[in-house]
């Protein structure tokens, strides 16, 4: 008779065995769906031939999606440098030679987009690594579609995500969609909103600053004075419904329009105008 433990052994291998059959019967279906061998069998049997070919397509598709995700994640753009004849104003050394740059006048090139200053004959070898800088890149609309995305750190421009989301949200049952012209005020309007939130708020307000403080002292004082009172003409706005973009739109033209700009270059200026006046106004407490 068999002993004890061997009685003892035999029936925990029976139970180890019934208790793996579901997890081995999973995995022999899926070497049989991938036409292979089929346990000890000396023979390799192929069998659901279109099932094996349809795991590897789902498999080849996987690993396609996976990649092109991978690489969606992390955009890969060169982009040339935009060098622009320069005037440096002090002593300048070029950025890629570590050489000086000689004379008085156009001693050598700016890259308008990150700012590197080199020779005119370096500008030639140097590499297309081009970073662009917000400093620099200060537009949405007429900004090269490269330079706009590496500035800010995207996979495409801003615009195109936020227009998208809003025709996708609001506009897809509206009549006439991409056929209708929209009102070019407005449209003009939009652009400049994009144009605004790429500089920096602080920034912006310092660089008005300073151009303030290069107006001869009697002009600075009289505009402080008219931007003063307007101010408060806001605080009335529930009654008086001018608020500082509509006051700006008065103004603009009046104070802003340079004499030596010709009717038509004016009129292309008006948008800008009323901006810089409606800048003033809300925030002449801190520029004058």
């Amino acid at each position: 008779m068999p002993s004890k433990e061997s009685w003892s052994g035999r029936k925990a291998n029976r139970a180890a065995v019934h208790k793996s059959k579901p997890e081995g019967r999973q995995q022999d279906l899926l070497i049989a769906a991938l036409g292979m061998k089929l346990g000890s069998q000396k023979s390799s049997v192929t069998i659901w031939q279109p099932l094996k070919l349809f795991a590897y397509s789902q498999l080849t598709s996987l690993v396609r999606r996976a990649t092109l995700k991978e690489n969606e994640q992390i955009p890969k753009y060169e982009k040339v440098h935009n060098f622009k004849v320069h005037t440096f104003r002090g002593p300048h050394w070029c950025e890629y030679c570590a050489n000086f740059m000689w004379g008085l006048i156009a001693q050598g090139v700016k890259c308008a987009d990150c700012g590197l200053n080199v020779h005119k004959q370096c500008s030639k070898m140097v590499p297309n690594d081009c970073k662009p800088d917000l400093k620099h890149v200060k537009k949405v609309y007429s900004c090269d579609l490269t330079t706009l995305v590496k500035a800010h750190i995207t996979k495409r421009p801003m615009v195109v995500d936020m227009c998208i989301r809003e025709i996708e949200s609001r506009g897809l049952n509206s009549e006439g969609l991409y056929r209708v012209s929209g009102f070019s005020d407005l449209i003009e309007d939009v652009k400049m909103a994009f144009d605004r939130e790429i500089m920096d708020p602080d920034e912006q307000l310092e660089t008005l600053h300073e151009a303030l403080k290069l107006l001869p002292p009697a002009h600075c004082e009289t505009l402080r004075y008219l931007m003063a009172h307007l101010k408060r003409v806001t605080l009335h706005e529930k009654e008086n419904l001018m608020n500082a973009e509509n006051l700006g739109i008065v103004f603009g033209p009046t104070l802003m329009r340079s004499p030596e700009l010709d009717a038509m270059a004016a009129l292309n200026d008006i948008r800008y105008q009323r901006l810089v006046v409606e800048l003033l106004i809300k925030n002449e407490d801190i520029l004058f």
